[in-house]
């Protein structure tokens, strides 16, 4: 994967020499030879922007040379560099640079300039990775659910406060709910912390869902008996999940640091070496932990992802 990237900032490059030059990532994606999905997933997470920030980076950075070093007025800057008006190329480059593009032009600065990124190879994971990979069934998520921003470090303060709003004995009933159907042949079990429709590009502040749920069988109803609280005060929703392919990463440690270390792992250490590339799909986290309980300094964990071969 690091050559395929190597090849992508390559076209990168070549994209914004050319006026008015627009980003094909399903195109690049077939290029070299992954999906668009995959790529843009791998992209920020190794490169920690996604793909559409890092061109716009790089053009505003050729532009800024543009106007510090060149003579062109500023609507044939604009057009250089596919910009249409000089409002909309002012908007982008103060999106950037923090300035003016006239500012920037008498001033000489200042610029927030985006060199050019490199992937090299490291050797790492000297640490084991426990890792299974497992053909699942079509099988449905079941739980409350809610929408809530992407937050890349720390606990999830939208999801913490989602998880202390429900009634206690919700976790109960939704076992007794999962008992009761039957779990997935080899699929997860027990309370599930579910993240489903995640922008691709990993943009932190995009709107995902989230759902504290079970995994039963596919087309079992969407209700959970005995739920606490006043009727209605616990709405469960469901997921429905595709037959396929899924790669399973254990976690120890403390939550939810060592967590969001096999996160970034899966896209350093393990993806790049194996033969899979991640599919869209929830992503599925069981856990030894009590989600109520917040100051549980440990958590033992198993994190779920869709993958298919690449």
């Amino acid at each position: 994967m690091i050559a395929e990237l190597g090849t992508v900032l390559d076209r990168v490059e070549e994209l914004i020499a050319v006026p008015g030059g627009e980003l094909d990532v399903a195109a690049l994606a077939r290029e070299v030879h992954t999906t668009e999905y995959h790529l843009r997933r791998m992209f920020s997470s190794l490169a920690g922007l996604p793909l559409s920030e890092y061109v716009r980076r790089r053009r505003m950075t050729l532009a800024a040379a543009d106007l510090t070093g060149g003579t062109d007025d500023l609507l044939t800057v604009a057009v250089r560099h596919g910009y249409g008006s000089t409002e909309a190329f002012g908007r982008a480059f103060r999106a950037v640079h923090g300035a003016r593009p006239a500012d920037v032009r008498r001033d000489g600065g200042p610029v927030r300039a985006q060199s050019r990124l490199r992937f090299h190879l490291t050797v790492e994971g000297s640490e084991p990775m426990d890792v299974h990979v497992h053909d699942l069934p079509a099988f449905r998520l079941l739980g409350p659910t809610v929408r809530v921003p992407l937050i890349h470090h720390g606990v999830n303060p939208h999801i913490a406060a989602f998880l202390e709003s429900l009634p206690r004995g919700t976790d109960a009933a939704l076992a007794a709910a999962g008992a009761q159907h039957g779990g997935v042949p080899d699929g997860p079990t027990g309370t599930l912390a579910v993240s489903d429709g995640v922008d691709p590009d990993g943009t932190e502040g995009s709107m995902l869902t989230y759902q504290h749920g079970i995994a039963v069988p596919a087309g079992t109803p969407a209700e959970v008996t005995d739920l606490p609280g006043p009727p209605g005060s616990v709405v469960i929703e469901a997921i429905d999940v595709p037959a396929g392919t899924w790669a399973v990463f254990a976690s120890s440690g403390p939550f939810p640091d060592a967590l969001q270390d096999v996160w970034a792992r899966t896209a350093t250490e393990w993806f790049p070496s194996q033969p899979y590339r991640q599919r869209p799909g929830p992503s599925l986290l069981a856990a030894e932990y009590d989600w109520s309980d917040r100051s549980a300094p440990r958590a033992a964990a198993r994190l779920w992802l869709p993958v298919e071969r690449a």
